[in-house]
């Protein structure tokens, strides 16, 4: 077995002996480990040596059984931008703040490890959308990866007035969402920042994606849930001739004529998960979802 190592430069200092044991734990039980360099040159930077690696790779270029995230849900996301269409399962090790994609605990890398060589784990498929913009512009202004595992949102410019975001589904015109933007969001992201802006939570491997608006002028105006099988057209109007839209939280200005055309992917983002995980039990223990503090 491959496996690629993906991880966050900035470790706590508690954690870093925990990742060097796991990267040892790996080399003895006869797994490959192929480590990518920025992460593998910062821990050789903190830990004072070099750990354990077979291999040490830059960005994209790497093939692998599996691979491994060690950080927090933005690592994960970028593991997954690094994968790309490459479709090599993930694992998610935590070591940032909530997470919600990045789920199991290095003091648990000796069971992840168990279960990743008996096979004892399933793998989920989460979608991505897909942005286009007349002329390509948008593939070009972010090198390619024209893709968002949480949601693409569509922000009005600093401190401009509202914007307007004229949405459709194929064809048929939704609704003029004024207000600070709108949201959409794949159920993978429901639990990010659809969710802050009261935005439904769905089952992540539903074929949907949500469309919230932000800070709606309008009272009636609410979050609406649609079939993935949609093209979601929008074209913003503003009292400035920019607009800003970020995927996964990487922002683009662009001019207020360039209109999306965003799509489910083809192809997504495979999680691996230790056999019995559902997702109540993640809901309830980072979100504390039904559980009562009376």
């Amino acid at each position: 077995m491959k496996i690629a190592i993906f991880g966050k430069r900035r470790q706590s200092p508690g954690d870093l002996p925990l990742i060097s044991s796991l990267l040892d734990l790996l080399s003895s039980r006869g797994i490959f480990t192929a480590v990518q360099r920025h992460f593998y040159e910062a821990l050789v930077k903190e830990l004072g040596h070099a750990p354990q690696a077979d291999d040490v790779f830059d960005g994209d270029e790497f093939t692998a059984d599996a691979a491994i995230s060690i950080g927090g849900d933005g690592t994960f996301l970028r593991t997954a931008r690094w994968v790309g269409a490459k479709e090599i399962p993930i694992i998610g090790i935590n070591t940032g703040h909530l997470g919600f994609l990045a789920e199991e605990s290095l003091h648990n890398a000796p069971e992840v490890v168990d279960n990743l060589l008996s096979g004892n784990y399933f793998v989920e498929d989460r979608s991505l959308l897909e942005v286009r913009a007349a002329g390509d512009t948008l593939r070009q202004m972010v090198s390619g990866w024209a893709y968002a595992l949480n949601e693409v949102a569509i922000l009005r410019r600093g401190n401009a007035s509202m914007a307007t975001v004229h949405t459709f589904l194929d064809d048929i015109e939704v609704a003029s969402y004024q207000g600070d933007g709108l949201i959409i969001s794949t159920p993978t992201g429901s639990t990010a920042y659809n969710l802050s802006v009261g935005g439904p939570i769905i089952q992540p491997t539903a074929p949907c994606f949500v469309l919230s608006p932000i800070a709606p002028h309008g009272l009636t105006t609410r979050p609406l849930v649609v079939s993935d099988s949609h093209v979601i057209k929008t074209a913003v109007e503003s009292r400035v001739d920019t607009y800003r839209v970020t995927l996964d939280g990487r922002a683009l200005i662009l001019p207020v004529d360039v209109t999306l055309s965003i799509r489910k992917a083809p192809f997504s983002v495979k999680v691996i998960h230790r056999e019995g995980h559902n997702f109540v039990d993640t809901l309830s223990s980072k979100l504390l979802w039904g559980i009562s503090r009376r």
